[in-house]
C-alpha cells in the first residue's frame, strides 16, 4: 500500500514540475503515474550503471557529473512513457531536479506519517 501511495506522489511531483519546467511535458494523471513507475526502474536498474560507467568524470567534477546522469535517467524513462515527452537537456535537467526534490520531501512525509 505505501509503495502505491508513493507512486502517487510522485507522480504528481511530476505534475508539478510539469507546470515549473518548460523543457518537458506531461500530458496526464495517467503518463505521471506511469513515468513515475519507470522513472522508479531507470533509476533502480540502469542510473547505478551509469554511475560506475563515469566513475572518473564524476570524481573529476567533485559529483557534479550525476545531475547530468539523473538527466540522462530522466529522458530515458520519457523514452518508454506515452504522453512524457523531454524538449531539451535542460528540461531534463530541471525536471529531474524539481523532482527529486520533489519526490524527497513528500516521501520524508509519507514514510514518517505511515
Amino acid at each position: 500500500m505505501r509503495w502505491l501511495i508513493n507512486l502517487a506522489m510522485n507522480g504528481a511531483v511530476l505534475l508539478i514540475a510539469d507546470k515549473i519546467v518548460s523543457g518537458f511535458e506531461i500530458s496526464g494523471f495517467f503518463s505521471a503515474m506511469l513515468a513515475a513507475l519507470v522513472l522508479a526502474l531507470v533509476n533502480t536498474l540502469i542510473r547505478p550503471v551509469l554511475i560506475v560507467l563515469t566513475l572518473p568524470v564524476t570524481l573529476f567534477t567533485l559529483g557534479f557529473f550525476i545531475l547530468v546522469i539523473n538527466a540522462a535517467a530522466f529522458t530515458m524513462a520519457s523514452w518508454f512513457v506515452p504522453g512524457f515527452s523531454v524538449y531539451s537537456f535542460w528540461g531534463a535537467f530541471w525536471g529531474a531536479i524539481i523532482t527529486s526534490f520533489g519526490s524527497w520531501i513528500i516521501n520524508g512525509f509519507i514514510n514518517r506519517e505511515i
